[in-house]
């Protein structure tokens, strides 16, 4: 499975010269780094892409001008792809699913063909690589050592997954957060030594400006504004948007907590906390390209893990029909889509807002906390919960 997977991915790179634009946006910022150049003043690709990414990530992308720009293209198409196989493991362990060699295989040769994913390989992204840092970081122990640092790193590259540093102090684990929150700090300040003036420019200036990285309104933008600004026929939803975000984003952290403590006192599910909050950042941010829904495989996961075959089966078609493409979205015809066309152009946003509706729906049984407790803090887990758990029973742009 995963070889004719693989194999049709890169003949239909191939055939159809997919230009892996993000790629050359990383790379040009990483020799805007090396060369001494103004990092937020050039655009490159025949779409005019800007850098949006904070300093301390240009810093990163240094090492992409060390390769040939088609050597560069197959370094990312393959890192991405093994991401994916790290991505299906990680989310195995985070829904407690048997991580076998065959369900890893399997999940990547299937995963590379869901929208967000095959968008995140063609486009050449780094959504992959930082959600593997954030659920890698996530599930470790309360306890581990140094707890939190990787999820500060994958905010100081692209500072939407600080809504989990929020998530971790919200659920009582301030070690953590302020961890993060400390390593977060760190990214800034190393970009401030390396890139000073570009430092100033982002954080006092560019990381304000919504619309550099593109237009809102655009059917690759699956975040609330996006659905709101297509259903309203207007580029900017403005008032509506913002009164949205702040109940959307109020309600689903609420729900992650509930979900999280809940699960500690074995009536709530630690995964859908986590869940949870991914999505209310989905949603929430003004802008959330289609590549951006990644956190579609642990949310698989979770789903197969609990039993719920249909309910995967939905979401996976949901993931797999890529029907915003079907539309009509050249110029702005996006703005112009009937009714009836609006599901297919917003399929994530509203999958996102009731799967939150959802996780805020308590558990019928109490279940196991899945992730690995602190020394000394006891197991939620009955009695009658070892013979199922024993069976092995589920437990539970930027640059475009």
């Amino acid at each position: 499975m995963l070889a004719v997977s693989l194999a049709t991915l890169a003949a239909l790179c191939v055939l159809q010269h997919i230009p892996m634009a993000d790629t050359l946006v990383y790379r040009a910022e990483g020799a805007a780094v090396a060369n001494g150049t103004d990092l937020y003043g050039f655009t490159v690709t025949q779409w005019q892409l800007p850098a949006t990414y904070p300093p301390f990530a240009a810093i990163l992308f240094v090492p992409t001008t060390w390769l040939p720009i088609g050597a560069l293209k197959v370094a990312f198409a393959v890192g991405n792809t093994a991401l994916l196989a790290l991505l299906v493991h990680l989310s195995c362990r985070f829904a407690r699913l048997p991580a076998t060699p065959a369900l890893v295989l399997a999940g990547t040769a299937v995963g590379v063909w869901c929208e967000p994913v095959f968008q995140t390989i063609v486009y050449g992204q780094i959504n992959l690589a930082l959600v593997c840092l954030v659920l890698w970081d996530l599930t470790r122990s309360d306890d581990a050592i140094g707890k939190g640092f990787a999820l500060g790193v994958a905010a100081g590259v692209k500072l939407t997954p600080a809504i989990f540093i929020v998530y971790l102090i919200l659920t009582g684990r301030v070690r953590a957060g302020l961890t993060a929150v400390a390593s977060l700090t760190g990214t800034v300040l190393l970009g401030a030594l390396v890139l000073p003036h570009a430092s100033v420019d982002f954080w006092t200036r560019r990381v304000f400006e919504t619309g550099r990285v593109g237009k809102a309104w655009i059917v690759d933008n699956q975040s609330l504004q996006g659905l709101l600004a297509r259903v309203l026929h207007h580029p900017e939803p403005g008032a509506v948007w913002l009164a949205a975000a702040v109940l959307i984003g109020a309600a689903g952290l609420w729900t992650a907590r509930r979900a999280a403590v809940g699960a500690v006192a074995g009536t709530g599910r630690e995964t859908w906390g986590v869940l949870a909050t991914a999505l209310t950042a989905l949603l929430v941010s003004p802008i959330s390209w289609s590549h951006h829904w990644v956190w579609c495989v642990p949310l698989l996961a979770v789903l197969l893990a609990e039993g719920r075959r249909g309910a995967a089966v939905a979401v996976a078609g949901v993931f797999l029909a890529r029907t915003l493409w079907l539309v009509p979205h050249e110029g702005p015809l996006d703005l112009r889509l009937p009714w009836w066309q609006q599901p297919l152009a917003s399929p994530y946003p509203l999958l996102g807002l009731a799967l939150l509706a959802y996780a805020a729906i308590p558990p019928r049984t109490a279940r196991p906390h899945p992730f690995p407790r602190p020394a000394g803090v006891p197991s939620p887990t009955r009695p009658d919960d070892a013979t199922r758990v024993g069976r092995g029973s589920p437990v539970g742009k930027e640059s475009r």
